[in-house]
C-alpha cells in the first residue's frame, strides 16, 4: 500500500512492507521504486521490514521541488528514517548512492550502513581515454548527453538498453511503464535536473562516513569504462576499513533488476552483520 510522506510542501510516495530491522530502497535517476520489484520482496522475506521509496520527482513523489541535488535527496532519505523509526540501512543505486553517502554522513544515528549500486558518489572528470577504448561506456555517454540536451525519452531508452545489457523477462512491460511515467509533466526535467547535478557534494563527505559501506558494481556498467576502478576509488575516498567492494561480472548499471539473486546473495550478510539478525 502507497503511503506519502510531505516534506516542505511536497511528497515522496513509498511502500512500507513487512517487519524486522528497516532497510530503505532509493533508486536512480528516470526510475522509480518499481525498479526494486525483485529485490523488495526477497528482503521481506529474509525478515527486513522495508521501505521502498520514490525519490524526489520520481514515481508517485510530486515534481515541485527547487533542488535534486544528492544532499536533498539524503535528507529526504533521513527524514523517512526518522519517521519510520531507525536506523536503517539505505540500498542506494546511481545518485542514490551518493545520497545515502550525503544521509550517513549527515545522520550517523538513524543510518546504520549503506549499500551503493553503481553509485555515482565522486566528482566524475572526462575520461577521454575511456571513450576512445571503450564503446559501451562511449555509446552510453552520447545517449546520456543527448538526454541532457534534448530531453528526450527515445534516447533514456537507448541508454538503458546499454545499461541492461540482459533483460528480465518482464522488460518490455517495465520499459514501457518507465516511458509512460517520464511523459508525466515534469518527470523529465527532474531527470535532467538530476543528470546536472554534480556528486561533488557526495564525494566531499565519504571521509565523514562513519557507518560499514558495500559498493557493487556491475562489470558492464556502460556509466564507467572501468567500474571497479570506480568502486575502488570510492572506497579509497572512505575511512580505512569501513568499505567493501562487489563486481558483479556481466551486470550493468542496474544489479537490482538484472542479477537480483545475486545482490541478494552479496547484500543480506552485510545486512545482518549491520542491523542484527532479521
Amino acid at each position: 500500500m502507497i503511503s506519502h510522506l510531505s516534506i516542505d510542501g511536497n511528497t515522496l510516495a513509498y511502500d512500507l512492507t513487512g517487519d524486522g530491522p528497516l532497510v530503505v530502497l532509493s533508486h536512480g535517476i528516470g526510475d522509480s521504486r518499481h525498479s526494486y520489484r525483485f529485490l523488495a520482496p526477497a528482503l521481506v522475506r529474509e525478515g527486513f521490514r522495508v521501505a521502498n521509496v520514490d525519490i524526489r520527482g520520481c514515481g508517485d513523489s510530486s515534481v515541485e521541488w527547487d533542488d535534486y541535488s544528492r544532499t536533498s535527496i539524503g535528507a529526504d532519505l533521513v527524514t523517512l528514517v526518522r519517521h519510520l523509526g531507525g536506523p536503517a540501512v539505505i540500498i542506494g543505486q546511481s545518485i542514490s548512492g551518493g545520497a545515502a553517502t550525503v544521509a550517513a554522513a549527515d545522520a550517523p544515528d538513524v543510518v546504520a550502513g549503506i549499500v551503493e549500486l553503481a553509485p555515482f558518489t565522486r566528482t566524475q572528470s572526462l575520461d577521454l581515454k575511456g571513450l576512445v577504448t571503450a564503446s559501451r561506456f562511449r555509446r552510453g555517454y552520447v545517449q546520456m548527453a543527448l538526454v541532457i540536451v534534448r530531453g528526450r525519452s527515445q534516447n533514456w531508452t537507448r541508454y538503458l538498453d546499454l545499461a541492461v545489457p540482459v533483460k528480465p523477462d518482464d522488460w518490455d512491460d517495465e520499459l514501457a511503464r518507465i516511458e509512460d511515467k517520464l511523459a508525466e509533466p515534469g518527470r523529465m526535467k527532474a531527470l535532467q535536473a538530476m543528470c546536472r547535478s554534480s556528486p561533488s557534494d557526495a564525494g566531499a563527505k565519504l571521509a565523514e562516513v562513519t557507518c560499514p559501506v558495500l559498493v557493487v558494481e556491475g562489470s558492464l556498467d556502460p556509466d564507467w569504462a572501468d567500474p571497479r576502478a570506480e568502486g575502488e576509488r570510492i572506497l579509497a575516498d572512505l575511512p580505512a576499513g569501513l568499505g567493501e567492494l562487489a563486481v558483479i561480472e556481466g551486470a550493468g548499471h542496474y544489479p537490482h533488476v538484472q542479477t537480483p539473486d545475486q545482490l541478494l546473495a552479496l547484500t543480506i550478510p552485510f545486512l545482518t552483520r549491520t542491523l542484527g539478525g532479521a
